[in-house]
């Protein structure tokens, strides 16, 4: 039987022993600190715990609740791990900011593992080397800058091996490879105890993930597992990243090049159509003047065409225009068209061969569509010429092939019916019942298929023939004025060819049978040009002087005396005087005063006043040689005419 001390001594000491036990409980429940466990025993010994059993049973039971408690902090510290992979796995799912992405990776694991600093760097391939990218709890710009060779310290060296490396005290740690520029960064930073875990992409290293304290640490098994799960998630998103921008410059490129596409269509079509357009002009027989309007309508610009020799054959939209020598030559040299002082110039060719210009106005800024739009129209362009050339020498060749006949020797003309002659002319738009002019022209060898061209030209915009005969260029042309038209031709052509063109012409004549012998007349006046030193130059034998009636089968003495003598005859017949007498006798007796004052018996100073009024009618170098020569002639056949002055 139990002594009544004794069941009052176990009944305390089971009370004592439950409420340590409830306390325990109370605090798990409560989430209280460790430190607050581990001090329920000494607690239960100070309030008198009644045995030593009980003592003993209330010190393992702390140890149960602080296994429990650990066993929870475990718990929570992996809930709290997987919350955030989670919180980084919905960052990488709405992806749109590379950066932001890898600073909330870089700031949870720093908060994840209690770490004063976490930071990334990526690796640099072509420097072989790894840089910082995002750092978290830095002070320092020295560390925030740094760069890591390929096994140079901790970083580099996972980099390299592509395992995780930690270092309790990093400073001391001999087992990496110190630099002074990656100590010194350490050092600035303070940083101590350092994690760092490989970024993998597949089997490509491509980054580092870093953890360090300021102060010494062992990083566990768990502290390297999670930071390597968060180096997982960087190494998505960065590769994310990566496949999202290529996708992203691989649409962009998709858009420009269907952009492209159809801008090249577009511009096709609108080439095709536009040389179609020009084509068609052609094709009808429209003129240089129409195919220019249409480039002008094409182009949106002022449009000026010029044949081989810069002489303008069409312009509308813009004021005359030349194109430069400089832009037309590199047009030739590569057959595009090119943009200088403010036109573009492009070269009309054949082949090898020139054609001529196109020059666009009013259009600075020329798309490659509207540039080779241009070069098209030159090619219309080159076609048209080419078209009219061919006309123009088969017109020429008709032309020169009527002129040798109606040039022929009269004998051979006589043979011809002249009806025919005439009706061959009509059929050309020459009308041989006018009054024409023959002008025979020549000039240096080099030059005399430029002047047959000149020349076949000319006779075009005149209505006349031209061709080439006894080894002169001839022009027939509808005109009763031989020596204006000797003239101009001269200069227009010399200035043209850039070389002496002489002219000898002969006219007027009407119908078929006049022309073979205004023909000869033509070619001795060219000769005697020639002869008389005046190559160069343009005239009729009206323009010869005596020369000229000497030459002339149809000399017109009365015309020749009125243009030597014409002044002084008026005067006298004007006012009565006796100026013609007085210069007869002057030249008779030998230019002697004394001997004309004689014959005419008057007083010398009479004479000498008589002369001094025949020097103001006939210009001051009447008396010179030359001048004395042409007026004793036309005194002479003044005289032979009967002394008919004309005028």
């Amino acid at each position: 039987m139990t002594a009544p001390g004794s069941r009052t001594e176990a009944a305390a000491s089971g009370t004592a022993t439950a409420f340590a036990a409830r306390r325990l409980l109370d605090l798990l429940a409560v989430d209280a600190p460790a430190a607050e466990l581990a001090a329920q025993p000494a607690r239960a010994r100070a309030a008198g715990t009644p045995t030593e059993a009980d003592a003993a049973w209330i010190e393992e039971t702390t140890e149960v609740a602080l296994s429990v408690r650990r066993v929870l902090d475990q718990y929570r510290r992996r809930e709290a791990e997987l919350v955030a992979l989670f919180d980084t796995a919905g960052d990488l799912a709405g992806l749109r900011d590379l950066d932001a992405v890898l600073r909330a990776i870089v700031r949870r694991a720093r908060t994840l593992l209690g770490a004063d600093v976490a930071y990334l760097t990526l690796n640099d391939p072509a420097a072989q080397d790894t840089f910082m990218r995002v750092t978290e709890g830095s002070v320092s710009a020295a560390f925030q800058q740094l760069r890591l060779g390929m096994g140079e310290g901790l970083g580099g060296l996972v980099a390299q091996t592509a395992r995780p490396y930690a270092s309790t005290d990093y400073r001391g740690d001999r087992r990496y490879r110190h630099t002074g520029a990656i100590d010194d960064g350490v050092a600035e930073e303070g940083l101590r105890g350092i994690l760092g875990v490989p970024l993998r992409v597949g089997e490509e290293i491509i980054g580092v993930l870093f953890a360090a304290d300021r102060t010494p640490r062992e990083f566990t098994p768990d502290a390297i597992a999670l930071l390597g799960s968060l180096a997982d998630h960087a190494a998505v998103a960065i590769d994310s990243a990566r496949l999202l921008d290529e996708t992203r410059t691989t649409l962009a490129r998709l858009e420009a090049a269907n952009a492209t596409a159809r801008a090249h269509g577009e511009a096709l079509h609108h080439a095709s159509d536009a040389h179609d357009r020009l084509t068609k002009l052609v094709l009808r027989g429209a003129d240089i003047t129409e195919v220019a309007a249409e480039i002008a309508v094409l182009l949106r610009g002022g449009v000026a065409v010029h044949d081989a020799d810069g002489r303008e054959l069409a312009r509308t939209g813009t004021a005359p225009v030349t194109p430069s020598a400089d832009s037309l030559t590199a047009s030739r040299a590569d057959g595009r068209a090119v943009h200088a002082d403010a036109h573009w110039t492009c070269a009309v060719l054949a082949g090898n061969e020139s054609l001529g210009s196109i020059v666009l106005t009013d259009r600075t800024d020329l798309s490659e569509a509207d540039r080779r739009l241009f070069e098209r129209a030159a090619l219309v362009t080159a076609m048209l010429l080419l078209m009219r050339r061919s006309v123009a020498d088969t017109e020429d060749r008709v032309r020169g092939e009527l002129l040798d006949d109606l040039l022929a020797d009269p004998a051979a003309t006589a043979r011809w019916d002249g009806g025919s002659l005439t009706l061959r002319a009509r059929r050309i738009g020459v009308d041989l019942a006018r009054a024409h002019t023959v002008a025979v022209l020549d000039c240096d060898p080099p030059q005399r298929a430029r002047l047959a061209a000149e020349i076949a030209r000319r006779a075009r915009e005149l209505g006349g023939l031209s061709g080439t005969r006894h080894g002169h260029v001839v022009l027939l042309a509808p005109t009763d004025r031989p020596g204006p038209l000797a003239r101009t031709l001269a200069g227009d052509l010399g200035r043209a060819l850039g070389a002496p063109v002489t002219a000898g012409a002969a006219g007027p004549g009407h119908g078929p049978e006049a022309l073979a012998s205004l023909h000869a007349e033509a070619r001795r006046c060219l000769t005697a040009l020639h002869a008389l030193d005046r190559t160069g130059e343009g005239a009729d034998s009206a323009d010869l002087g005596f020369i000229g009636v000497l030459l002339g089968e149809r000399a017109d003495v009365g015309a020749y005396v009125e243009r030597v003598l014409g002044p002084v005859l008026a005067y006298d017949a004007e006012r009565g005087t006796e100026l013609l007498r007085t210069l007869r006798a002057y030249y008779e007796h030998g230019a002697a005063l004394s001997r004309a004052k004689d014959a005419l018996h008057v007083h010398v100073n009479t004479v000498v006043q008589r002369l001094d009024r025949v020097a103001q009618l006939l210009g001051p170098d009447w008396n010179s040689p030359a001048r004395a020569l042409e007026t004793q002639l036309a005194l002479r056949l003044h005289q032979l005419n009967g002394g008919a002055g004309v005028g």
